[in-house]
């Protein structure tokens, strides 16, 4: 033990708070200077305390502070491990090393959830929870003891104990796929815009690609291949959605009025209790309908068919039906 952090022991002001003090130093590999910093880092808001002035004491301003801090710091070990390394496969690192699932099982790892202060869950955290402790802790680190010391803290603690960078840089996430599933889960459309395609000063092909989500305009990546832009385009996109609630809701603002639009009918729907007439109109409704031949009543005298005969008659039979007609004209 180094004797400055000896002396950082003796200088603990309270008997409480020696506990707190004894389970930091494994995880931060030194003693706290300013236990407060300390204090309000594993302070979330679901405790509802406030200061004197009535403002709330949690660890989200502390958060803020640790997350540019870590991409700085974790950003600069990337630059510094990968020699040579593009900027798209450094920013691809950095980004998984400080994703909050990364940072989740890193602060589960070290415990940090035991020293959480958190309403109605004491022992037991989900990762989104303690990853954000752990960004709020390196803010703590950077008010008590500056740049270096979260610079020395990620190095040591975190890649030198729980993270092998390698790993990590080689390991492949699909951003892209990742986006897609989240689309089709809530049946949001997406697509990649092709905004433009160049060469570099070395002759390097450039694209760049942006997220369109429901026509909605997503963010836009650069890279040397349209994987590498639509990977980075999709990454920035989902932390888009996750820190920005009021894109989320545009986004299906647009799908609903989309789907509302293909639902609609083009055309009334026809009632089908309504009377289907297939007959053609009778222009003699109102007259007496004329009997058909079957029905008509016949006069005999009109048709008398006594002189209808099939036998074919002779020649003599002509002249006695003639001579008879005209004796009885006489």
């Amino acid at each position: 033990m180094r004797l400055k952090d000896i002396i950082d022991i003796i200088k603990l002001p309270f008997r409480e708070e020696k506990e707190l003090f004894s389970s930091l130093y494994p995880i931060l590999g030194f003693y706290p200077r300013n236990i407060e910093y300390y204090k309000m880092a594993l302070m979330h808001k679901s405790i509802r305390k406030r200061n004197d002035k009535g403002k709330p004491l949690n660890n989200e301003r502390l958060e803020f502070l640790g997350d540019a801090i870590l991409d700085a710091a974790v950003g600069y070990i990337v630059y510094r491990h990968y020699e040579g390394k593009r900027e798209g496969f450094l920013t691809n690192t950095r980004s998984k090393l400080v994703s909050r699932e990364t940072l989740g099982k890193i602060a589960n790892e070290m415990g940090l959830g035991n020293l959480l202060l958190s309403a109605g869950h004491s022992n037991s955290h989900n990762s989104y929870v303690e990853g954000n402790a752990l960004e709020a802790l390196v803010g703590a680190i950077y008010l008590d003891r500056g740049y270096e010391a979260c610079l020395e803290f990620f190095e040591k603690q975190i890649l030198g104990k729980y993270v092998d960078i390698d790993k990590v840089a080689f390991k492949e996430v699909n951003f892209k796929s990742k986006l897609l599933e989240w689309s089709q889960k809530n049946r949001v459309r997406l697509e990649f815009r092709m905004l433009k395609q160049q060469t570099d000063e070395n002759g390097s092909p450039v694209f760049c690609f942006q997220v369109m989500l429901e026509g909605i305009e997503g963010e836009r990546g650069t890279g040397f291949s349209k994987k590498e832009s639509q990977q980075l385009a999709s990454e920035a996109t989902l932390k888009r959605l996750k820190r920005e609630p009021q894109f989320v809701d545009t986004i299906f603002a647009a799908k609903t009025n989309r789907t509302k639009m293909e639902e609609e009918p083009a055309m009334a729907v026809p009632d089908t209790d309504q009377e289907q007439n297939f007959l053609r109109p009778n222009n003699n409704i109102n007259k007496v309908p004329e009997k058909s031949v079957s029905e008509a009543s016949f006069d005999d005298s009109d048709f008398d068919l006594s002189d209808i005969s099939h036998k074919e008659k002779s020649r003599e039979d002509i002249i006695a039906e003639a001579e008879a007609a005209a004796f009885a004209e006489a």
